[in-house]
């Protein structure tokens, strides 16, 4: 899934590609993607674009004042065209989920891979009018986040620390595989009460947090869409590492498993030296 660094870049290089140009159309290929029906998505059709933004990991196209608004889930990505093909797009008969073509004959296609659908997309006139968007909490990666904003979110929570980092409600835009890295940069446990934490610990949290995101952001800077997935997972020191050498200690990194997902991390730096419990069942990271 893309996360705050991935979809920051996303937004930069749309931007540096979008502003100015005109939308000519938007073509649906799943009806189940749209998540609105006021306005219709005919209402991008004639407008410039006039700013792209990002929102927790919801990206925002600014066409004339009405809004664009996606967001990849886990198996969504974008497909960028400097020539957008000119056969129509199909319902139902591929990946491509949405286009949108430009004024340069350029645009690109949301696309989602797999059975489990999440990618979901929005035309609204205001981007507070998604719910997901109106409920975020704020971004670490804010200029005036503060560790004094940080310590009073962990302050008396009884939640795991893992699973705080990963609530949008909390914080927009870590999710899963940064928020091991920030652990593991920080040196605490997934399975720490966050309302436990020391002053020194939550210093470190969130020295690890604003350290950790901002070289992932710089990381993914100017890279193309088409590789901003490889180059997140060139950055990763533990998430996706399971039994292989801990980049700090030389410890084997190991692997906590849930329902539907999984969290990696190192003994000897976070935990003491303490191998976690599997927890297939655990609802820690509902």
């Amino acid at each position: 899934m893309p996360e705050l660094p991935e979809v920051q870049a996303l937004v930069d290089f749309l931007a540096d590609r979008m502003l100015g140009r005109v939308v000519t159309d938007v073509e649906l290929g799943s009806i189940a993607v749209l998540k609105t029906f006021d306005p219709p998505p005919d209402a991008l059709v004639g407008g410039p674009v006039d700013g792209v933004r990002r929102h927790g990991k919801f990206v925002d196209v600014d066409v004339d004042g009405t809004h664009l608004v996606f967001h990849l889930a886990r198996a969504g990505w974008l497909r960028w065209y400097d020539e957008v093909p000119g056969t129509r797009v199909r319902p139902g008969k591929s990946p491509i989920a949405l286009r949108v073509r430009l004024d340069d004959g350029s645009g690109f296609d949301l696309t989602e891979a797999g059975t489990k659908k999440g990618l979901a997309a929005y035309v609204v006139r205001d981007p507070a009018d998604v719910k997901g968007i109106a409920t975020l909490g704020p971004d670490p990666m804010a200029e005036d986040f503060a560790l004094a904003d940080l310590a009073a979110i962990l302050e008396g929570r009884r939640t795991q620390v893992k699973g705080l980092l990963r609530d949008q409600s909390v914080l927009a835009g870590v999710g899963n595989a940064y928020s091991d890295e920030v652990l593991h940069a920080a040196r605490l446990s997934p399975f720490a009460l966050a309302g436990s934490l020391s002053e020194e610990e939550v210093q470190r949290l969130y020295e690890a947090l604003r350290t950790t995101l901002t070289a992932a952001v710089l990381a993914a800077e100017g890279k193309p869409a088409a590789e901003l997935k490889d180059a997140k997972r060139a950055g990763m020191n533990v998430h996706g590492r399971t039994g292989e050498a801990c980049p700090v200690c030389g410890d084997t990194v190991r692997e906590v498993s849930f329902a539907d997902s999984s969290l990696q991390y190192c003994p000897t730096c976070q935990t003491g030296g303490k191998l976690l419990a599997d927890r297939r069942m655990s609802r820690l990271l509902r």
